[in-house]
């Protein structure tokens, strides 16, 4: 699934921000040297920029989230933009309400932006299509797909951190068949010329045929992680655990579990990276998740620069396009 002919303008501009597959490494780029000048605006006494005063904000998550929605949240307010968040447990899609008439309606109260959490994969792809040429849509994950938000902010991470990305070995170690982050970060890290990026699971766990991405595929968290310089973690899913693909938590932890004693077999000064929440005595040892080596919360607070980036692309996009004059991302 490609939707990157829909993310962009006639002139090759972010219009949407759908997926990470099929955009060009100065785009991505772009949005990084964007999120640094944003991320100083959280230091400030007043932490507002008026790039999008006046426009309107309609966080849409059909399914949980707290870290992802609440980070859009401020992203958005910082920007200084009005933010509706829809409750869908109570909304009329519960009632029986369609998908494009909730969106029509929406439409209606002259909303500018959809920030889109969707279960299905290819639902944020899906309203993008529908809505009206005025309005831009954000993934915010969808099903197995795609998190780019998310693996946005990881690159941003690891970009602040290592300032390279050409010499770098990163290994994504986890359930990387049901997570739409690793794929995010798999084609981030290519698109930006990491040239050695493994991914580390059982095999229950690893999709096949995900070499054709140019991963290299390792069964033993030991070697996978050996060398690595960046190692990222990714969360095990509760339901995953309830099924014929792994025996328990319990025997997880002990195969794949992030040690002290195993981050050794990292490079000396490698980085740990979680998208959150973290399962602790999971996939990740307390001692790690908490360490000199985590940058999990950094990822945190990065993640609201990066949206507030992100969400002023394809904002300015829209202005150009519609002439309202606020097509700037000065923030100084």
């Amino acid at each position: 699934m490609r939707a990157g002919n829909l993310q962009l303008d006639s002139q090759g501009r972010l219009k949407h921000f759908l997926g990470i597959e099929g955009l060009s490494r100065e785009l991505l780029a772009e949005i990084l040297d964007n999120a640094e000048r944003f991320a100083p605006v959280g230091d400030r006494a007043v932490k507002k920029v008026p790039l999008l005063r006046g426009k309107t904000v309609a966080n849409l998550f059909f399914e949980p989230s707290t870290r992802t929605r609440t980070t859009f949240d401020l992203a958005a307010k910082r920007l200084s933009a009005d933010v509706l968040n829809l409750n869908i447990e109570a909304s009329s899609a519960k009632k029986g309400e369609s998908l494009t008439d909730t969106l029509r309606n929406l439409e209606a109260m002259q909303c500018d932006m959809f920030v889109v959490r969707h279960q299905t994969s290819g639902a944020a792809e899906f309203i993008a299509r529908q809505v009206a040429p005025h309005i831009s849509v954000i993934n915010g994950g969808d099903g197995r797909h795609e998190h780019p938000t998310q693996a946005m902010l990881d690159v941003f991470t690891i970009r602040r951190l290592k300032q390279r990305f050409t010499h770098l070995k990163v290994a994504i170690v986890g359930d990387v068949a049901h997570s739409r982050v690793a794929r995010s970060e798999i084609h981030a890290l290519r698109i930006l010329g990491v040239p050695d990026i493994r991914v580390v699971g059982p095999k229950t766990l690893i999709p096949p045929r995900i070499e054709d991405m140019g991963v290299s595929v390792h069964h033993t968290l030991e070697e996978g992680i050996a060398g690595a310089d960046v190692v990222i973690m990714l969360r095990l899913q509760q339901e995953r655990m309830q099924s014929a693909l792994l025996p328990s938590a319990h025997e997880y932890f002990r195969e794949y579990g992030l040690t002290a004693a195993r981050l050794k077999r990292a490079a000396k000064d490698a980085i740990v990276m979680h998208p959150g929440p973290i399962n602790r005595g999971v996939e990740i040892d307390s001692a790690v998740a908490d360490g000199v080596q985590s940058v999990i919360l950094q990822q945190v607070t990065y993640g609201i620069a990066v949206r507030m980036a992100v969400m002023s692309m394809v904002m300015a996009t829209q202005s150009l396009t519609f002439g309202n004059g606020q097509g700037s991302t000065d923030v100084d």
